[in-house]
């Protein structure tokens, strides 16, 4: 089982502390936390004086137990952690999504396990689908499972530079911290 703190850790250690660059859509933010996040898990302060335990909470509701990567983490923890990192990057949404099209393109046609519905939610239907990769290619299975949510990451921030040149300042980081 991977260590959710652990976790936090090393996301707080890549975040670092405040910034508002005018650069950055997401405006001022704290501990990688923006400011909407904070307020609509009712942070009323200012960011400059986010707490971190603040910080630390709304990263394991939101984008750990909330959207079910603890119970991703039971089976594939490796997968668990690049989806929650991808999560606080690009949303849990985009992350779930990455990782069900991966599963469905990995079934070779449904033969290992039944295709699901890109429906961005970890359900049963989903931990089902990851099971039956785990079951029919072992450590194989999470580790090509990593390439191909890397892979998708990639091609990501790479069309988020494109269609916002703003963004380039940004790819460097992003591919060399989020995707390596």
């Amino acid at each position: 089982m991977i260590d959710i703190e652990r976790l936090l850790d090393e996301l707080l250690e890549r975040e670092g502390g405040f910034v508002d660059d005018p650069a950055d859509r997401g405006g001022a933010t704290n501990f990688g936390i923006t400011e909407a996040v904070a307020r609509a898990a009712g942070y009323a302060g200012t960011m400059r004086a986010l707490p971190e335990a603040t910080a630390r909470a709304i990263y394991r509701g939101r984008y750990w137990s909330g959207p079910g990567f603890d119970r991703v983490a039971a089976l594939a923890p490796a997968v668990a952690a690049e989806l929650f990192d991808t999560a606080v990057n690009m949303g849990v949404g985009i992350a779930i999504g990455f990782v069900q099209r991966s599963l469905n393109a990995l079934n070779r046609q449904g033969r290992d396990w039944p295709d699901i519905e890109v429906d961005h939610r970890i359900g049963s239907e989903t931990l089902a689908a990851l099971r039956g990769l785990m079951q029919v290619r072992g450590a194989d299975g999470e580790a090509v499972l990593l390439k191909a949510l890397r892979s998708l990451k990639g091609a990501r921030y790479i069309a988020i530079a494109e269609a916002r040149p703003a963004n380039e300042r940004f790819l460097f980081g992003w591919l060399a911290n989020r995707v390596a």
